[in-house]
């Protein structure tokens, strides 16, 4: 019989970012497949406020050449590692500091487009309103967890 020590179970934060994670990297995945796609429809109003079309397509959905969804993959899929729980657990100061920049960049980049859509547009759309509030939980869940991500740190071989 082995007596190997057991690692604690996951913690909510983890698994809750790991959920949020799965959620964005699917609307990502979505609003890209829409973007290169043209068999891929929006579903999603297209008359008024709230038009997705027009956010989509608009000048501001496109950053340095890549299209904002691309951009929203590039954010989800390395948080969706950093978020599962054995990231959230390692003693490795790399992996919380990576979660922590990667999410204060991400909610720094929802502001833009939140004024980009509220005062350049002056259109919403829903999808890309679920990746803000998305993004938005994840940053609260990432900062407000920093004491317990940063427990155990290890640094040159001595733990804090």
């Amino acid at each position: 019989m082995s007596t190997s020590p057991t690692s604690p179970p996951p913690s909510w934060r983890s698994i809750l970012a790991t959920l949020i994670s799965v959620a964005g990297t699917g609307v990502a995945t979505y609003l890209t497949l829409a973007h290169y796609s043209a068999g891929v429809p929006l579903a999603c109003p297209d008359t008024g406020a709230i038009n997705c079309e027009a956010v989509t397509t608009s000048a501001q959905s496109v950053v340095f050449g890549v299209p904002v969804a691309v951009l929203g993959l590039v954010f989800f899929v390395p948080m969706l590692v950093l978020s599962l729980p054995w990231a959230w657990r390692t003693p490795r100061r790399l992996v919380a500091r990576a979660r922590l920049a990667m999410s204060v960049v991400g909610i720094g980049f929802v502001f833009y487009l939140v004024y980009a859509e509220l005062f350049e547009i002056q259109k919403i759309c829903l999808w890309c309103t679920s990746v803000h509030v998305l993004t938005f939980l994840l940053f609260v869940v990432v900062v407000t967890g920093w004491d317990d991500a940063t427990a155990g740190w290890v640094d040159d071989g001595e733990v804090r």
